[in-house]
């Protein structure tokens, strides 16, 4: 997209007319660039917009360092709004903020301390809270003074910024994106940073890997507060083509709250979704009556045990039926919309996996190899002063006298140039030597450096002439950040609602993902009706009226269940020898009289489904 042309201003005291039609598409154009290319959209290679960019990059400069106090966020606000970032410090600061919550990224960037907000409430006056870069951040940042990358001019031209960070890690996928632009919009989930880190050291080794390589590695996203990742289908849409849609879930269970009274208890709630907003959907819901067999609702949740929701069960109800409606009509399930849509070169792309990670790769081998020639730079001209103080050196008598003979500096230059054929800079570094460089000691010394200086020059230069040793620098720098600040998943993902599949991750001895395989599993908690192993490993047990049988097989949209004996119209009904299972609006539920009674063992039929259920020979003994 061209930057629209901008209308000339006019001279003092002169009118200009202009077409009310054609001012307001001029104008519309420039303010919509604007926002998609300086305000709204991240970029591929640093995953950051140019607010976040700007307060990193600041708080780099100020020394806010991990090791270093924590200063005020109006200090931090200011600076950045005086410096870089003209747009108000309101803005900054809500993005200060984002990049410090843990509950909305996978990685914080900032370390906060005071109250950053929390899923409910909003975060304290910037003049109450203190921030400094947390640690992954100084991944973002490191070697930018080594022309790494380029640097523009700020917004009155008085100082540069960079216009994008050297970036060590895949910040895009790692901790995602959310913004509204004109006529675009993004919103990219956040992911683990260990299963990444392994998809672009496959995708440096092996160029040509294919979606499928990589999804082997990165099976889903990893949110920061944990939970249930309902069907896969929709991730691999967005993989492969950048939009997708998956259904996010809360993990709970079923516990004894009182001696003589069960209850649910969540602990772990979808993306972005705050207690409060829940336990006033389930209030809304009860009084609707849209659910029932609810006593009362209860927020635990503090800081030492985390999120911890207690919701009360009547007598004679269910638990797992109400969680199936509880998870129907309330924000315990929620879904996620994946548009990832960002900027590369300059113009607004929707990628998928691959391509983000194509990006990414292309961004850190460019910005290695600037590196790479800076200090190959370095060490030559340091390399040429060090040679020039050895040659003086042996011979320091006569330097000295060749100095004290000239009537200035410059003339001294200039002789020591003419006696002891050296360049201008190693003449000018030997007039600034201090007299204690001048021992047999020091001798010593430079030689030592000048042999160091030498092997590291042709480490330097073996690396820019070979694509493969420069991939071997990128994969192994990449494996150090996984190493350093990674950790483990936290979200569980299942190919369905209650089929029990979840997709895990082989990582090798370094923690290392090498790939994806998708494993049987019953549900993740033992709950009161699900199927349980024995301590031989067999699933026993019996189904009994009104007990969910989740996690195995049973499809649908509010949890597979058993409702008793009755009859069901408009089903789609499959007949066992003794069990009629039916799919009633998207759920799975035995529905027939055919000899099944409550307590009564069904160990001879085994029911394995995905999307439908039926008989399965081989499925195993029984369920409880």
């Amino acid at each position: 997209m061209p930057m629209p042309t901008k209308t000339p201003p006019p001279v003092d005291g002169e009118i200009v007319e202009m077409d009310l039609s054609t001012e307001m598409k001029t104008s519309f154009l420039e303010y919509a660039y604007s926002v998609i290319y300086a305000r709204a959209l991240p970029d591929a290679r640093d995953g950051l917009k140019p607010v976040q960019r700007r307060i990193l990059f600041q708080m780099d400069r100020m020394g806010l360092r991990p090791d270093r106090p924590h200063v005020k966020s109006s200090r931090v606000v200011g600076d950045v709004m005086g410096r870089l970032h003209p747009h108000g410090d309101v803005a900054i600061y809500e993005a200060l903020v984002r990049l410090a919550q843990p509950f909305t990224m996978r990685l914080p960037l900032i370390d906060g301390h005071g109250n950053f907000g929390s899923l409910d409430d909003g975060p304290a006056a910037p003049r109450y809270t203190e921030a400094r870069l947390a640690t992954p951040a100084l991944s973002l940042t490191a070697d930018i003074d080594e022309d790494t990358v380029d640097f523009s001019p700020n917004y009155d031209y008085t100082l540069t910024e960079p216009e994008v960070l050297p970036a060590a890690f895949p910040n895009l996928l790692v901790n995602g994106a959310s913004g509204i632009a004109v006529g675009m919009a993004t919103n990219m989930a956040p992911h683990n940073l260990v299963e990444v880190v392994g998809a672009a050291r496959h995708l440096l080794e092996h160029p040509e890997a294919s979606l499928e390589d990589l999804m082997a590695f990165v099976p889903g996203p990893d949110l920061p507060a944990g939970g249930m990742i309902v069907g896969l289908d929709g991730i691999r849409e967005a993989y492969r083509t950048g939009r997708g849609k998956f259904l996010t879930r809360a993990t709970a269970r079923i516990e004894n709250i009182t001696p003589r009274k069960k209850g649910i208890v969540v602990t772990e709630l979808p993306h972005l979704v705050g207690p409060e907003k829940v336990i006033a959907r389930i209030k809304e819901a009860v009084a609707s009556k849209k659910l029932q067999g609810i006593t009362d609702v209860a927020d635990l949740t503090d800081r030492k045990n985390g999120t911890r929701l207690v919701i009360g069960v009547k007598n004679g109800y269910n638990p797992e039926a109400v969680l199936a409606q509880l998870y129907r009509h309330t924000p315990l399930e929620d879904s996620f919309g994946i548009n990832n849509v960002c900027l590369v070169d300059g113009q607004p792309r929707t990628l998928g996996l691959r391509e983000l990670l194509e990006v990414f790769v292309r961004h850190r081998l460019t910005v290695v190899e600037r590196r790479t020639r800076f200090r190959l730079a370095r060490r030559r001209e340091r390399q040429h002063l060090v040679e020039g103080l050895l040659i003086a050196i042996l011979d320091i008598d006569e330097v000295i006298q060749v100095v004290r003979s000239s009537e200035d500096a410059a003339s001294a230059r200039t002789r020591l140039m003419q006696v002891f054929d050296l360049s201008e800079a190693q003449a000018s570094y030997i007039l600034e030597l201090q007299l204690r460089r001048l021992t047999k000691f020091s001798v010593i010394e430079l030689e030592k450096e000048r042999d160091a200086l030498a092997q590291e020059i042709a480490e330097l230069e073996a690396i820019l002439a070979d694509d493969a040793l420069l991939r071997g620098v990128v994969s192994r720098e990449l494996a150090l950040v996984a190493e350093e600040h990674g950790t483990p998943r936290r979200t569980v993902l299942l190919e369905a609602a209650g089929s029990g599949h979840v997709a895990e991750v082989e990582r090798d001895d370094h923690g290392q993902a090498q790939r994806l395989e998708l494993q049987h599993h019953p549900q993740r908690h033992a709950q009161v009706g699900s199927v349980g192993h024995g301590d031989d490993g067999v699933r026993t047990g019996a189904v009994t009226a009104q007990q969910h049988v989740a996690g195995h097989g049973l499809v649908g949209a509010g949890g597979a269940q058993a409702v008793g004996p009755r009859q069901v119209d408009d089903a789609d009904v499959g007949v066992t020898d003794e069990l009629a299972l039916a799919l009633v609006d998207g759920d799975a539920r035995i529905v027939g009289d055919l000899g099944v009674r409550a307590g009564q063992p069904v160990e001879e039929h085994g029911l394995a489904a995905v999307g439908s259920a039926q008989q399965g020979e081989d499925e195993g003994a029984g369920f409880a």
